[in-house]
């Protein structure tokens, strides 16, 4: 992925790029907003490619009327088969499905152009099966079947829809590959027979069993798995299973998490993870500690959990931590967490990042701020297109009807 730049957090276009509620409300009024949607959508600008943009950038196309022709150039652009980057077109694939989703309908020609001509073909065939039209698949199976190893054919024909099944008709490839792939579950009773002595004798040695054994510690709830996270995790062996047991021990982990974290030790952080779930009013500092570490060095993505923790424990402290980080993250999904968090902190103080969060790149932000925003002017218009939009993400649309039937009239 080429590198990422960032404009400042303060400029429309900065906010344009993190996917910011304030920024979508603003464009309609400033002169080269639609320049620098475009520029957006083509030169990719998410933290991580997990976050959400199309939806967000297919609705200011659509408010600001702009046209399709620089998404469209951008996509087939004759560096495409020479750059074999598929985060060079995947958002502006995206954005092309969500058009079609709002009604631009001239946004499915160049999609399903870029299905049998471009060099990332494979993120285009999906995107068109997820819309699920026949008249918009018409003819792609044949793309489809030629052009999919198995693997590719039964991720893309997994999702039952009128365009699998038509397409399963007449391809067997297809048919084969929409099958549910029946794997034999992993034995557990070998297993489930053994002392957690023996298991953690297992967890310290090598092969298959080692992640069953440290997975099955953390079913049981043993203390055991404290210890062989202190002798494993500083050499950073099995982390993924073992920080994953230590969180299935719920509160029986506090005491060895605050000790981890005190000693700043070189796995604190998932002492942190179970702070934060678990903790009470006295694991607040540490949690800001770590709130604070993260900022200053912008990581996003470790500031994610200390901010759900501070915000479960609703601690005033944090509250400009977490407005800076508002303003700053480059991280739309942290967004999320912030906004919770203010929003379980200090309903007043987090009542205009709820307005502004009703039109947030992140479904998630916008989910949390249709069940919370004050009903009060234009925060009750938006909550009615949300409401209405069949491109909103379902969970969305629901909070938002809710808001309205239940709220003052």
């Amino acid at each position: 992925m080429t590198d990422i730049v960032l404009h400042s957090a303060e400029s429309l276009h900065g906010r344009l790029q993190r996917g910011r509620g304030c920024a979508a409300r603003r464009a309609a009024g400033s002169p080269g907003s639609g320049d620098l949607v475009y520029d957006c959508v083509r030169h990719d600008p998410r933290w991580d490619t997990l976050e959400d943009r199309g939806l967000y950038y297919a609705r200011l196309i659509c408010d600001l009327e702009l046209g399709l022709g620089p998404v469209i150039a951008h996509l087939f652009d004759p560096v495409d088969h020479a750059d074999s980057d598929e985060d060079r077109t995947n958002l502006a694939l995206d954005v092309l499905a969500r058009l079609v989703r709002m009604g631009r309908l001239e946004a499915a020609p160049p999609l399903r152009r870029y299905a049998r001509e471009g060099w990332n073909w494979y993120a285009a065939l999906a995107e068109l099966v997820e819309l699920d039209d026949p008249a918009l698949a018409e003819g792609l199976d044949e793309v489809a079947a030629a052009r999919c190893d198995d693997h590719e054919l039964a991720w893309l024909c997994g999702v039952d829809g009128v365009v699998t099944r038509s397409w399963a008709q007449r391809h067997p490839r297809i048919a084969a590959a929409r099958r549910p792939d029946v794997r034999p579950h992993e034995p557990r009773a070998a297993l489930a027979g053994r002392t957690d002595d023996d298991l953690a004798s297992l967890a310290r040695g090598h092969g298959e069993e080692v992640t069953a054994a440290i997975l099955e510690l953390g079913r049981r709830r043993s203390p055991v798995v404290l210890d062989l996270a202190e002798e494993l995790l500083p050499g950073g062996a099995h982390d993924g299973p073992l920080c994953r047991a230590v969180r299935d021990l719920g509160a029986g982990a506090l005491g060895r998490a605050r000790v981890w974290t005190a000693e700043r030790r070189s796995y604190h952080d998932v002492g942190i993870d179970v702070l934060a779930a678990h903790g009470t009013a006295e694991d607040t500092p540490p949690l800001l500690d770590a709130f604070g570490t993260a900022l200053a060095e912008e990581d996003w993505d470790l500031a994610a959990v200390p901010a759900g923790g501070l915000g479960r424990l609703r601690s005033r402290r944090a509250i400009p931590m977490l407005l800076h980080a508002w303003e700053q993250s480059a991280s739309s999904q942290l967004r999320v967490n912030l906004l919770g968090a203010l929003t379980t902190t200090d309903r007043h103080v987090a009542e205009p990042y709820l307005v502004e969060a009703l039109w947030d790149c992140e479904d998630g932000a916008r989910r949390i701020a249709a069940g919370s925003v004050p009903l009060e002017g234009e925060a009750r218009t938006r909550l009615r297109r949300l409401r209405h939009d069949p491109a909103e993400d379902a969970e969305v649309r629901s909070a938002a009807a809710e808001s309205l039937l239940n709220g003052p009239h």
